[in-house]
């Protein structure tokens, strides 16, 4: 099976500028930072409510909980949202006014106000990759992102392991691209 490509990031900086054109601008950045900053699946994105990402106050969690109804393995899983994500979720929820709806709500809601299928979810990126020429991209090509740029930040393969909630290290070593410039200072580290 084909792996989803995994951009550079002057392509990610026009990725997170396309949805400006879109109907739903708000809500397909923050589909995109889900996807990129959090390397949440579509059945993750998908599932979530709002009182995933909200506390009782109306702040925003640290941690997202994802039951095992909502993951791919059927297995709870934390998710560590990072500052910047954090940011774009307040901003999502104020523009949508969310602090108002029911805790179970959809946090992402559909045209019809329900929320969306995996699919759709797909369907949707596949959408803004195309809007962008990015023909190739896929749902999991910011999970390759976020995996292969904490790699070259040299975060170790077995945080990058957890989060991305995945099993085995093997999983994990396929998301990651190595880059060109990563290889070279490989070698330029070596002075016998």
């Amino acid at each position: 099976m084909k792996q989803a490509p995994v951009l550079n990031d002057k392509q990610v900086k026009k990725l997170f500028n396309s949805p400006k054109m879109t109907k739903y601008e708000s809500r397909n950045r923050l589909i995109l930072s889900l996807s990129y900053y959090a390397a949440l699946r579509s059945i993750e994105i998908a599932s979530l409510c709002v009182g995933d990402v909200l506390n009782g106050d109306g702040s925003i969690k640290d941690t997202i909980i994802l039951r095992s109804h909502q993951t791919q393995g059927n297995e709870s899983h934390t998710v560590v949202l990072s500052a910047h994500l954090r940011g774009e979720l307040k901003k999502y929820v104020s523009d949508y006014s969310l602090h108002r709806e029911r805790l179970t709500a959809p946090l992402i809601k559909s045209q019809k106000g329900g929320f969306f299928s995996s699919q759709s979810l797909q369907n949707l990126f596949k959408h803004l990759y195309r809007n962008v020429g990015f023909d190739d991209c896929s749902s999991h090509s910011g999970r390759r992102k976020f995996a292969s740029s904490l790699d070259e930040k040299n975060v170790s393969i077995g945080v990058i392991k957890t989060l991305l909630r995945h099993s085995h290290i093997s999983s994990t070593q396929r998301y990651i691209q190595v880059s060109k410039h990563r290889l070279e200072n490989s070698v330029n580290l070596l002075n016998y």
